[in-house]
């Protein structure tokens, strides 16, 4: 069975695609991704507020030491050489590149086209395939109205499409009022990929200490609905890649992706649970899932589910609301 996808232009022999997370900031296990079958690796994300933070590191260096004598700033190296966090992520990009073929997808998580931008030239010099905007931002000034929250986004991907040549994917959140017009809009502003969705890791509350909790809580395979839902609606009708990274535990959330249209499934959870080499067994299954239904690629039934190719289209629609609550009488 050919497994082989392409996505944002990037050519995949499968597409399970590992998710920016820990284990890619050792490129060992970039390695083993590759030899377990992995289409691509989204690196670990480089963080705004990281390279905020290295900057006034720097900068307070600078200042509390530049006055002693006049040569004194020839001893501190450029902003760019000072960044260690930032200098070795560039640094893992080149080793990747240089001990794998897969493609290699950058990340860059903030809220601001400020700062950030020159990384995504960076990046690109560094070897990066393809870049991965993390839009995290949540609207929590009362007074910020939609469309400024919406200009924001188009804003930073207007900012890194003309910084940039490489292919540009846009991690986004399901909260926007008009989801579809949003994609649209993003596609239009040059994004050539929409990752769908973006999971918040949200507070908890301990009761008895009355403080907040910051645990981190691996996807579900019970999270797919709702980017199934929105891959299934944007499939065919919004000209760019869908990719899908919550809840793939398994083939299965693979397969059903896959027929709602997405280009690739994304997935980090299901590899600290069962193992890097776990991406050996999800591609084994989809061909043999393929095999005994027939199908010889993936082309032969990505987006059958969706909206666009289902005989009945108001199955995602309020019609099918009505008809989900008539059946639990």
């Amino acid at each position: 069975m050919d497994i082989r996808t392409n996505y944002m232009g990037l050519k995949l022999n499968s597409p399970v695609v590992v998710s920016a997370c820990t284990l890619s900031e050792e490129v060992s296990n970039i390695v083993q991704m590759e030899e377990a079958g992995a289409g691509a690796v989204v690196l670990f994300s480089l963080f705004e507020e990281q390279l905020k933070k290295e900057a006034a590191q720097y900068e307070s260096i600078v200042s509390s030491t530049s006055n002693i004598f006049a040569e004194a700033t020839d001893f501190f190296p450029s902003l760019e050489q000072y960044h260690k966090g930032s200098g070795q992520y560039l640094e893992n990009i080149r080793k990747a590149k240089e001990r794998v073929k897969i493609p290699i997808i950058a990340s860059l998580n903030g809220i601001t086209n400020e700062g950030w931008i020159s990384y995504a030239r960076q990046m690109e010099q560094a070897g990066a395939d393809g870049l991965e905007i993390n839009i995290f931002f949540i609207p929590g000034d009362i007074n910020l109205s939609t469309s400024a929250v919406e200009h924001r986004y188009l804003n930073i991907i207007d900012e890194i499409k003309n910084t940039v040549k490489i292919p540009i994917a846009v991690k986004l959140n399901p909260y926007f009022s008009a989801m579809g017009n949003m994609a649209k809009r993003m596609q239009e502003y040059g994004a050539n990929a929409l990752v769908l969705f973006n999971r918040f890791y949200q507070p908890d509350f301990d009761i008895n200490n009355l403080s907040l909790l910051h645990n981190l809580e691996y996807s579900e395979a019970s999270e797919i609905k709702l980017p199934l839902l929105w891959i299934a609606l944007l499939y065919g009708r919004v000209p760019v890649s869908l990719a899908a990274t919550t809840g793939v535990q398994s083939s299965i959330e693979v397969i059903k992706y896959l027929l709602a249209g997405a280009d690739v499934a994304m997935t980090a959870s299901a590899l600290y649970k069962n193992g890097i080499g776990y991406i050996k067994t999800m591609n084994r299954e989809l061909e043999s899932w393929m095999h005994t239904r027939e199908f010889e690629n993936i082309l032969s039934f990505k987006g059958v589910m969706s909206q666009a190719h289902i005989s009945d289209p108001t199955a995602y629609e309020r019609a099918n609301y009505i008809k989900i609550l008539e059946n639990q009488k």
